[in-house]
């Protein structure tokens, strides 16, 4: 049984992490103001490994005391995305940036951090290209500046290991759907319509279940890994903005896919990216994009209610 702290573990990752943590009999504390949604752990109240802390991850005199009090630190407190960084900047690096400071701060050599970053810092790769985990970060937006400059500083500490994610998708008890594959199905169901700008731009996805299983896989790896950092995404998920929607339009079949010409995606990313890092030390995500789609199309029919976005 391992201690672990996670700030935002109420949130898309975070909700599902805890969950399986405290299934594999870990203890879990959570840290989590509830801003997007209070109901996302509902269902481990009961449990008497599980602690939920209602409060800021940037309360100094609280992370110090936690940090002590836990073997593994995993930190998801975060503004996450381009567009809610951009409305609350200020946030944005307090949240994204100095609470992670704020956290090594207090690291002694028997804590163990995880570092979940984002793979957009890769920004714009090149056209025939794989990024790697040696590839220069070139973050386009203040997010991923803000997470680029926190891996930064993580690296610097010994006993830690970063993570750079894939775009994820899938169900979380705190559902998202502002991500490109979730956005993609929801607007498909809502709609039966889906506008693309960019439509070549390239991405990488990952399920939420396979971010979970590499954390796990993580914690009971740790020595093997740490002191590094690793792309996280599933390796055949590597395609288009258009090959995606022709993909949900398989299973979908009443989705018009329109491209618009001469409107840019706010949204600049485009690069395709090498997993092998990881794969060679033993993980390899394992939920495909097909089978993701189905169960997003299955949640967006029959769940009616208002799914809460970050911004």
């Amino acid at each position: 049984m391992k201690k672990i702290l996670i700030t935002g573990g109420a949130g898309y990752i975070g909700s599902m992490l805890s969950t399986d943590l405290i299934n594999l009999g870990h203890k879990v504390t959570v840290i989590d103001l509830l801003k997007y949604d209070n109901g996302s752990l509902d269902h481990l109240y009961i449990n008497k490994n599980f602690k939920f802390i209602n409060d800021d991850a940037r309360k100094s005199s609280l992370i110090k005391k936690c940090v002590k009090n836990h073997e593994y630190i995993i930190p998801l407190a975060g503004l996450v995305g381009a567009p809610l960084c951009e409305k609350n900047k200020k946030d944005a690096i307090t949240t994204n940036l100095d609470a992670i400071k704020l956290i090594l701060k207090f690291l002694t050599k028997k804590n163990k951090l995880i570092y979940l970053t984002t793979n957009s810092g890769y920004g714009i790769g090149e056209k025939d290209k794989f990024c790697d985990e040696n590839s220069p970060l070139k973050p386009i937006s203040l997010y991923g500046r803000t997470k680029c400059d926190a891996e930064y500083e993580v690296s610097k500490k010994k006993n830690t290991l970063s993570f750079r994610l894939a775009t994820v998708f899938g169900a979380s008890y705190r559902m998202r759907s502002d991500l490109l594959v979730n956005n993609f199905v929801q607007r498909a169901v809502n709609k039966n319509h889906i506008d693309i700008f960019e439509p070549k731009f390239r991405r990488n996805f990952i399920h939420i279940k396979d971010v979970v299983r590499g954390i796990i896989f993580s914690i009971r790896n740790f020595n093997k890994l740490k002191s590094n950092v690793y792309n996280l995404g599933l390796s055949n998920a590597n395609i288009t903005k258009i090959d995606l929607a022709k993909k949900i339009k398989k299973q979908y079949k009443k989705l018009k896919i329109t491209t618009i010409k001469n409107k840019s995606d706010p949204d600049k990313r485009d690069y395709f990216v090498s997993n092998a890092k990881i794969e060679k030390k033993g993980f390899k995500a394992k939920v495909s994009l097909d089978s993701g789609i189905k169960e997003l199309i299955q949640i967006f029919k029959n769940n009616k209610n208002k799914i809460i976005n970050n911004y």
